[in-house]
């Protein structure tokens, strides 16, 4: 999406389709990417895990909190990535020992916890929801180009099987969307 999506009041993203894959270019190779990827996905761990309390709604808080426990889930698949890739190297760090403050405070989409968080108080529903769409579908596209770019496999593998897996997140967000329209 040439020119980017400004419909969030403040919350924007802009530039070419590249421009998602920015925190990654500096990475020098595929354990680098995995440790990246890591701390996206801990911060969109936390961004569903503090949205599930931000609802009434029960099947909003379903669905956060299972999109939290998914976030987990690719954060344990990245970080045994990391382990293997790097394992030749003993000097460095597992990234699963990394403090969150460390790791940053953005997520899939580049967009800061802490400004989707205060954004999305006081919301309805519906815009928080199109909210985690837009960053669902980033996430999707990122681990896409990811995959496709890099050429070690095992991280080919890992890469391809958590778009899968955030393309199943976007369908689950539609659908809640749908039935609350």
């Amino acid at each position: 999406m040439e020119g980017g999506i400004k419909a969030w009041e403040g919350l924007t993203a802009e530039g070419p389709p590249e421009a998602g894959m920015a925190y990654f270019t500096m990475a020098s190779g595929p354990e680098e990417l995995a440790g990246l990827a890591w701390a996206l996905e801990e911060g969109s761990r936390r961004f569903y895990a503090e949205l599930s309390g931000m609802t009434d709604d029960k099947d909003a808080v379903k669905i956060f909190q299972g999109l939290a426990a998914a976030e987990e889930g690719h954060k344990s698949a990245l970080a045994r990535l990391y382990k293997d890739l790097s394992a030749e190297d003993s000097r460095k760090p597992s990234i699963a020992s990394v403090p969150s403050e460390e790791s940053g405070d953005f997520m899939e989409g580049g967009i800061r916890v802490s400004n989707a968080l205060s954004w999305a108080r006081g919301k309805a529903l519906r815009e928080t929801l199109e909210l985690a769409l837009s960053l669902e579908t980033n996430s999707y596209d990122l681990y896409l180009r990811m995959g496709n770019q890099i050429q070690e496999q095992r991280a080919r593998l890992v890469f391809g099987t958590i778009a899968r897996e955030e393309k199943n997140h976007l369908s689950r967000l539609a659908a809640l969307l749908d039935v609350k329209l």
